[in-house]
């Protein structure tokens, strides 16, 4: 029997997507965040500031998310073309996404106890270093922001233009990477409101109140995130004007019939598509998927089961 690395299919399984510039975005923003991370924690520890201790924490457990993106990157162009994956590695990405959507909300949480905490027990601080280095650490989020902007967030000429279809072109790796840094932004910006308040009005209390403010609403992009990442990853056809199409098309044929119908994204600008059939006349297979990959491009993988009538 041939060892399966030596059987080949005319048809290719590569269905990730090409994340070279992707990945080299992210290591940018690792290494700019690491550096901020262990400036910040330092800082934080020398002048007693827990909004700028939170914030180091808070990017570092960032750091660590993209080094899971940085992984699922280097994976899927490790197995791009490992014929053990039957639709390919494209789904690594949604994978990705999910996993730093745990890590997000994950962060919230931490953030809500930590700012109780602070309420329970306030301490002294030094308040001019740390508005300096939270300063730093905001300069070099809003920097990181825009290395990581996806630039299919401009893209508008999709066949489909739906808001899931449109969400799911998107690398959900790098949307989970930018989500992260949006959130070390909003807690830098919430931080320096923080430290200002403290300082000028002795309002010790906005520090722990701005922490839960971030947590809400980091919780909430961790929620969309996790739901959008999970429906593809359990294969839910939510494709509604996809799945409309294949079946006007297959209509508009006679004696067909469509016994059953799953369609389910493979990676961000790929599906599949197994359609069960009755048919009288069997030499028409080849026409019904020309014509639905003419009008669907994104179904790259079609398999038609047929019951002869």
């Amino acid at each position: 029997m041939k060892d399966n690395k030596s059987i080949q299919w005319q048809h290719s399984h590569n269905f990730g997507v090409d994340n070279k510039h992707n990945a080299n975005k992210v290591k940018k923003v690792f290494w700019l965040t690491t550096i901020v991370m262990v400036l910040e924690i330092s800082a934080g520890i020398w002048s007693g500031s827990m909004a700028l201790l939170a914030d180091g924490w808070h990017m570092g457990t960032h750091s660590a998310a993209f080094l899971i993106t940085m992984f699922t990157y280097a994976y899927a162009k490790k197995h791009a073309n490992n014929q053990a994956f039957s639709f390919g590695t494209g789904k690594v990405n949604y994978l990705g996404g999910f996993t730093s959507a745990i890590a997000l909300g994950i962060v919230a949480l931490l953030m809500v106890v930590e700012s109780v905490h602070r309420i329970l027990e306030p301490q002294p601080i030094l308040f001019n270093q740390a508005i300096a280095v939270t300063i730093i650490g905001l300069a070099v989020n809003v920097v990181s922001v825009f290395v990581l902007h996806d630039d299919h967030h401009h893209d508008h000429h999709h066949k489909h233009s739906d808001k899931h279809t449109h969400d799911h072109h998107h690398d959900h790796n790098l949307k989970a990477a930018y989500f992260h840094v949006l959130a070390d932004t909003l807690t830098s910006l919430l931080a320096i409101v923080a430290l200002l308040a403290g300082k000028y009005f002795g309002l010790i209390w906005m520090d722990a109140l701005v922490g839960i403010i971030g947590a809400i609403v980091i919780a909430r992009w961790s929620y969309g995130l996790m739901k959008e990442s999970s429906e593809v990853l359990l294969d839910k056809s939510d494709d509604k004007s996809a799945l409309k199409t294949i079946v006007e098309v297959i209509n508009a044929e006679k004696g067909v019939t469509i016994r059953d119908i799953h369609l389910w994204r493979i990676a961000p600008a790929h599906q599949a598509l197994i359609l069960s059939l009755e048919i009288k006349n069997t030499d028409t297979l080849s026409d019904y998927k020309l014509k639905i990959q003419k009008i669907l491009p994104e179904i790259s993988h079609i398999t038609l089961e047929v019951s002869k009538v």
